[in-house]
């Protein structure tokens, strides 16, 4: 599979899309000066405790406070807390913390009200953006993502990824990570560990280490923001580099430095799939991504020959219905038919999913099949087309309705691009003039040309239907216009064009109504 990641860059920030085989499966948005987002770590205070629902409301510099649930704190948060009174107190607390002194973890079932305190400063990381009207979600469980491992502080577990199967390949990495790391600090190895030399594993664990040792400088200095996340260009490679990237292309010179430079940190040896564009065409026009993005994000989403999803969003789920948008002509090829389709659509609805990043509920509204062996094996297809989306998720078997239940882990609100433009006659109002008018209008403004700007050779660019009739007949429109205004005046046609629209061009293709 050929995998390319393009960012283009825009005057909001960055655009960025991954082609897997030159379809668009991830579309993300960088804004320039986008502050909150998932990942960053700050130095919050609790503004309210709220017994009933076993959690409270942090505030965080942000318009609406943030959410923190009990069995968010983690079982650690009482060496945290502690860990952030010395270091606003003392301003003398390193980034240390082997000799600390380690609390009993928390009570799984316990209440919150016993935990914290209204006023006192917590250190949060947010893992959900701001959904609907609902502030952040934040966790104080601190964790900080390498490409090759999380590293939790006030924690001391060590654990591999389930996706490492090879028992000796487990027991290796869990020796080189048992060595250099800290005490009192955990590790989750990551699936992309495995096989891995040594020299990029110290690599990317002294690069993480760097990060709670900027963490405890901030907390010291008692600053709001303690850790800020990369960028989402940055975020996205160290989740999904691997050597099955063919390219990744910019066309922006910072914003290949900066890759450069963390590639260097991350991956030196895929420094050169890095490619910078200097052509003049746009990167997303070059790979047809806008024209992707144009037809992917509408309501009605085609697939296949002739079939199509449609796609709803409500504010409890999303609501997906198949349509096979011709029937088959024999009712023994039914099922066959069916089974196909759906299939089909089951590969489109996992590449929406991560195209625009549906979470939640997602009711899918398959077309009926009566066989039970083809439910099973259409489960199993969606199940398969979903492992290649790294949010969390369950898929659920077909209902005796043919509806299939599907949760997504849901982070932030839904990619929704505007796939509409506005109509270039009525300009966004659903009213043009009068068809029966549009002779006269033309009229009024070649008079206007003709009278007040004294502009004697015209091209008037038309619709075909209304070029004939201006040319219709030995006396034409066009004749007695040019008789009557003694100008020259040309009739050329664009199929382009609406029926009611029209412009009049000078001798070098300038639209004349535009320029005076």
């Amino acid at each position: 599979m050929k995998r390319n990641l393009i960012i283009q860059s825009s005057l909001t920030g960055l655009d960025i899309a991954l082609l897997e085989d030159d379809k668009l499966v991830e579309f993300h948005q960088d804004v320039a000066n986008q502050e909150y987002m998932v990942g960053d770590i700050y130095l919050g205070r609790v503004k309210k405790i709220l017994p009933g629902l076993n959690a409270c409301f942090i505030d965080i510099g942000h318009e609406k406070n943030a959410f923190l649930h009990y069995h968010d704190l983690g079982p650690d948060i009482l060496n945290f807390n502690e860990f952030t009174q010395k270091a606003i107190n003392s301003k003398s607390v390193g980034e240390d913390i082997s000799e600390f002194k380690r609390h009993p973890e928390i009570d799984k079932n316990g209440s919150i009200q016993d935990v914290l305190k209204a006023d006192e400063p917590i250190v949060v990381q947010i893992v959900k953006e701001p959904i609907s009207t609902k502030g952040h979600r934040l966790t104080s469980q601190i964790t900080l993502t390498g490409r090759f491992f999380v590293l939790i502080p006030f924690s001391n577990g060590l654990s591999v990824s389930k996706r490492i199967h090879e028992p000796h390949e487990k027991k290796r990495l869990q020796n080189v990570f048992q060595k250099i790391k800290p005490e009192n600090f955990g590790l989750i190895i990551r699936t992309a560990a495995e096989n891995q030399e040594l020299r990029l594993l110290e690599r990317d664990f002294y690069h993480v280490y760097g990060k709670w040792q900027e963490i405890v400088r901030n907390l010291s200095q008692n600053k709001l923001k303690l850790l800020g996340e990369e960028n989402k260009a940055m975020s996205i490679l160290r989740e999904m580099l691997n050597d099955t990237f063919d390219s990744i292309i910019v066309d922006n010179k910072q914003t290949y430095n900066q890759l450069y430079q963390y590639l260097e940190k991350i991956s030196p040896d895929s420094k050169n799939i890095l490619k910078l564009n200097s052509d003049i065409v746009p990167l997303f026009e070059q790979y047809k991504i806008d024209r992707q993005i144009k037809s992917l994000f509408g309501k009605i989403v085609n697939f296949g020959k002739g079939s199509y999803l449609v796609i709803e969003h409500t504010e409890a789920m999303t609501v997906i219905d198949i349509n096979s948008g011709t029937k088959t002509a024999k009712e023994t090829d039914r099922e066959e038919n069916v089974l196909h389709v759906n299939m089909e659509a089951a590969e489109e609805i996992a590449r929406q999913l991560r195209l625009r990043d549906i979470g939640g509920l997602i009711i899918v509204d398959f077309i009926d099949m009566r066989s039970a062996e083809n439910q099973r094996l259409l489960l199993e297809h969606m199940k398969n087309q979903m492992k290649k989306d790294k949010t969390k998720h369950v898929c659920l078997p077909l209902s005796k309705f043919g509806l299939m239940e599907i949760t997504r882990e849901r982070v932030r609100p839904v990619v929704d691009l505007a796939s509409h433009e506005t109509c270039p006659v009525c300009r966004g109002t659903g009213q043009v003039k009068p068809t029966t008018l549009i002779i006269d209008d033309i009229e009024h403004s070649l008079n206007f040309i003709c009278s007040e700007l004294k502009i004697r050779y015209i091209v008037l660019k038309v619709h075909p239907f209304i070029a004939s009739y201006l040319k219709r007949g030995l006396l034409s429109k066009r004749l007695q216009w040019v008789m009557k205004y003694k100008s020259w005046i040309s009739v050329i046609t664009s199929a382009n064009m609406h029926l009611l629209d029209y412009k009049f061009l000078d001798r070098k293709g300038r639209d004349i109504l535009e320029e005076y």
